[in-house]
């Protein structure tokens, strides 16, 4: 007679016959009695209660396999089996407390490798199996190209314009001015030179404006600033470096005062060399803070005016008649980068040098907006501090400086 058997008897009935010879091969049973669930630790494993159980005949043909025996003893088993599952879970529901485990904190089974055998003691360890370990020598991997300089150049345009009627009832005058910025950064790459500081940095500025004041020029130079610093240093200890520091800023253009011929600035009209030797502190976190403090005890500075016939050379702290004046002191700088975010970025710059006779300083700060991937807002400040020169009367040793602008913006970095 053939019978047909779904796979989840086929299982249950190779389950209880591999468990029953088990025991009986162990001797804690005898051929004629059955294993008993019942008694069993409480072990939940996501097992529902279910109808009455199916005999095997009535499964669907789909799923059918064909037995060539008697099928009356494994619908008794299945039975017995149905009814054991559903007297363990409900003994679950009534005391919950009593179920050591659940299907997702079982033990982890042991890890998968060989098994070898110990005659003389009678054990079994498990060892990792080790893969083997094929003779053949990789090919050679490409080297690493090494980057020792670091390089970061942005340029931008900034541009204000600004129109008024001639009957504007609070008067005024049509004018447009541009701003333009060139910064460039060379840095020693201190992932390659952990101990070596060499930052270098040069940037220039021009900023011309429209002017309808001006009855001898149509336009005016409102910035013109080029400026150029280095650090060189040897790690002490930290984020500290013996140091060397220079700075260089001077001017290209003419400038003149409105409505006169009279010359105020030219080229190294003023020209202004500091020199250091000091300490330098530097900190940096990713790109989007680094923070740069140089303190220089020790320090030279040349201030030179190469016109001196057009210009009057005391606007800039310089004896009248003599082109240059040099004295020696102290100075300091400091440099703050900020990225708020990807579109808000701060920078600032203190600097300051006294020879302990006077004090003159300048304070920068930019706060850029990025919109978009070129666009940008900026707003500049300059204040600088200045008891070289004759006292102002509204602005005593002080001078101030601001632009707000929009304009469009580059940048790109490359590394050698």
């Amino acid at each position: 007679m053939k019978h047909n058997l779904t796979p989840k008897a086929c299982l249950t009935l190779a389950l209880m016959m591999a468990t029953h010879m088990i025991m009986v091969a162990q001797g804690s049973e005898q051929p004629d009695q059955k294993p008993d669930m019942l008694y069993a630790p409480l072990v939940y494993d996501g097992y529902t209660p279910q109808g009455p159980s199916q005999s095997p005949q009535a499964a669907k043909s789909g799923d059918l396999y064909v037995l060539d025996a008697g099928d009356a003893w494994l619908t008794q088993a299945m039975a017995n089996s149905s009814r054991t599952r559903n007297a363990r879970l409900r003994a679950m529901i009534d005391n919950p407390q009593l179920v050591a485990y659940n299907a997702n904190r079982l033990p982890e089974a042991p890890p998968e490798g060989v098994i070898p055998g110990d005659p003389r003691h009678g054990m079994l360890t498990i060892a990792p199996e080790v893969a083997p370990v094929d003779d053949v020598t990789p090919p050679d991997a490409p080297a690493v190209p090494v980057h020792n300089w670091l390089h970061v150049f942005n340029a931008s345009l900034q541009f204000t314009q600004a129109y008024i009627s001639g009957n504007w009832y609070q008067g005024g005058e049509n004018n447009l001015a541009l701003l333009g910025s060139i910064n460039w950064n060379c840095n020693l790459n201190q992932d390659v030179h952990p101990n070596w500081l060499f930052n270098n940095a040069l940037s220039y500025k021009l900023g011309v404006a429209t002017t309808h004041g001006d009855s001898i020029r149509k336009y005016l130079i409102n910035e013109d600033n080029f400026l150029f610093t280095s650090q060189l240093g040897y790690k002490a200890v930290k984020n500290w470096y013996y140091s060397a520091m220079l700075q260089f800023t001077t001017q290209f253009m003419n400038n003149y005062k409105t409505n006169t011929r009279t010359m105020t600035a030219a080229f190294l009209s003023p020209a202004e060399l500091n020199v250091g030797l000091g300490m330098t502190y530097n900190y940096k976190k990713a790109d989007d803070r680094m923070f740069t403090l140089a303190i220089a005890p020790i320090s030279y500075n040349l201030k030179y005016c190469r016109n001196i016939t057009d210009i009057d050379p005391t606007r800039f702290g310089i004896n009248a008649g003599h082109h240059s004046r040099s004295t020696v002191g102290s100075n300091f700088e400091a440099k703050l980068l900020w990225r708020f975010s990807p579109s808000v970025m701060i920078t600032s710059r203190v600097y300051m040098f006294t020879n302990y006779e006077y004090v003159q300083g300048d304070w920068e700060n930019t706060l850029d907006f990025s919109i978009g991937k070129y666009l940008t807002t900026q707003f500049y400040t300059h204040l600088r501090f200045d008891r070289s020169r004759a006292r102002d009367d509204d602005w005593n040793y002080w001078q101030f400086k601001e632009i707000l602008s929009l304009g469009v913006v580059y940048r790109f970095a490359t590394v050698n």
